[in-house]
């Protein structure tokens, strides 16, 4: 067989793949946001089917025969090509998951879609006991992915691979050790400055659906084609590409925080915009696949905080925000609306956490996982160490598990290995952003004209068009000319809040 008709083969039957994955996302962004409760167990049959006709798909020996056939040619002899791209990463992909069990991946589908609905009850009701044997039973099948598919160090870097391809633990420790030393004085500098905000403005009477409104309106402007996506409600926030034209986005609106629906909607529109970035030409290939967990997490924190977050931001949004919520803003000026939203302090919910403190909930929940996957941690055992953990980093204790170790949805899909690429988009967001400034100067007078085009295109040329073409630190290094670090994310943080609260 030559070389390009076997690689035409590979790439029809993995585009056939990923139309089979996004068929199964429409169903669990359907379970997340509209499904009968009572659906569950039919719905988490129907995942189960599907996760093992995909992974029966995938995993055909044919694959790997033609993998062999167009490896041993000169198709893939120059290695950004699109022909090597696809074929190192359809090769990186089929020998993982041809070290997992058919009755494993199916077990997992069927056991994460029935525990997602028990967790939202539980998070409801502060009902850890009724959570706990879902939770048990995923960790366990966690564990045994991590064994099919091998380790050198730790099996938590098994289960990490999947997220941030090339990753170690070690590694991420290292990293994330640094920045604990220098974050914790400056969150302990901010806090004993004295200086506190109105945050009450923020807890006012925001209308749901003017909220919808204005969150909408920014998240087009910052430049989420609503034309090939939507907005809807969900319990947590998230974002799905389900293919070319479609992407959607959820949130969660509480009448009495402004914050909660408005940041989580630049959150997910920064991943929106990264998925709607991708050239749709390449759909279903690595070549138009998002790089890593961590890559796509700068995206929507750069959005969310460096954009989001910024005082040129407001200066363009504040009239705005004024005239959707007149009778809540009515006192409020610009400057005391942005230290508002720039509020440090400690706080339960990861997901409504300021800049500053957001790591130290990503560095308690890291530690976590490596323990329950090496089984250190029982499962039984995690609102206790959870509390603990809280305690010492924060100075706080939950008061129930719902605002505790219940509060996150990413242990309930199954998503142990996730949590590290939040503190990463953070370090990628601040190292990319300091370049974006550098390259196209006056990005501040943008914001303040509402004018975003210009960082989206960058960004659309920099980081989302490449699609897998790199991996996520040989990016950084081609994008900024450095390795990731964490020195220009506290380098940021030190700048802002220095400002703020005269540290």
């Amino acid at each position: 067989m030559k070389a390009r008709q076997a690689y035409d083969e590979l790439i029809q039957r993995v585009r056939e793949y990923s139309i089979l994955q996004s068929c199964a996302a429409v169903l669990d962004w359907d379970e997340r946001t509209y499904m009968p409760r009572a659906g569950s167990a039919h719905r988490s049959e129907q995942a189960a089917l599907l996760a093992r006709m995909a992974h029966e798909l995938f995993t055909s020996p044919r694959i790997g025969e033609l993998l062999t056939v167009v490896e041993d040619s000169d198709l893939i002899h120059h290695e950004e090509s699109d022909e090597a791209v696809n074929v190192r990463e359809i090769r990186r992909s089929y020998h993982r998951a041809t070290k997992l069990p058919k009755d494993l991946v199916e077990e997992l589908a069927r056991t994460t879609c029935r525990a997602q609905q028990v967790w939202q009850e539980a998070r409801r009701d502060n009902d850890f006991k009724s959570f706990l044997p879902w939770l048990e039973n995923i960790v366990a099948l966690k564990r045994r992915e991590a064994e099919a598919i091998g380790f050198d160090d730790c099996p938590y870097d098994a289960l990490l691979d999947e997220y941030e391809p090339g990753a170690t633990t070690a590694e991420i420790n290292a990293s994330f050790s640094a920045l604990r030393k220098e974050l914790v004085p400056l969150v302990g500098a901010i806090v004993e400055s004295g200086k506190k905000p109105r945050r009450e403005i923020l807890e006012r009477e925001y209308p749901l659906e003017r909220q919808r409104i204005f969150g909408e309106a920014a998240a087009a402007a910052i430049g989420f084609d609503f034309r090939r996506g939507r907005l809807d409600v969900t319990t947590h926030p998230f974002c799905t590409g389900l293919g070319p034209g479609d992407c959607r986005l959820t949130t969660r609106y509480n009448l009495n925080h402004f914050s909660d629906a408005f940041f989580s909607i630049l959150h997910e529109a920064g991943h929106g915009i990264y998925e709607q970035g991708l050239c749709p030409e390449h759909f279903g290939t690595p070549r138009g696949e998002a790089i890593s967990l961590g890559i796509h997490e700068s995206q929507s924190r750069m959005w969310e905080n460096f954009v989001g977050r910024s005082f040129p931001f407001w200066e363009y949004f504040f009239p705005r925000a004024c005239q959707t919520f007149h009778d809540a803003l009515s006192d409020v000026s610009l400057d005391e609306f942005y230290f508002a939203v720039n509020d440090v302090q400690p706080s339960f919910i990861r997901v409504e956490a300021d800049e500053a403190t957001y790591n130290l909930h990503i560095l308690l929940r890291f530690e976590i996982e490596q323990a329950l996957v090496t089984g250190d941690l029982k499962p039984a055992d995690v609102p206790a160490v959870w509390n603990e953990k809280f305690k010492q980093a924060f100075n706080l204790t939950p008061p129930t598990d719902t605002l505790g170790c219940l509060q996150d949805v990413h242990w309930s899909s199954g998503g142990i290995g996730y949590f590290p690429t939040y503190t990463l988009g953070n370090m990628y967001a601040a190292q990319f952003m300091e370049v974006a400034q550098a390259d196209l100067g006056g990005l501040e007078e943008d914001f303040r004209r509402g004018e975003f085009g210009r960082l989206k295109g960058w960004l659309n040329e920099k980081i989302h068009r490449p699609g897998k073409t790199y991996r996520a630190a040989d990016l950084c290094f081609r994008v900024t000319g450095e390795r990731l670090s964490h020195k220009p994310l506290l380098d940021y943080l030190r700048n802002k809040y220095s400002e703020l609260y005269g540290i």
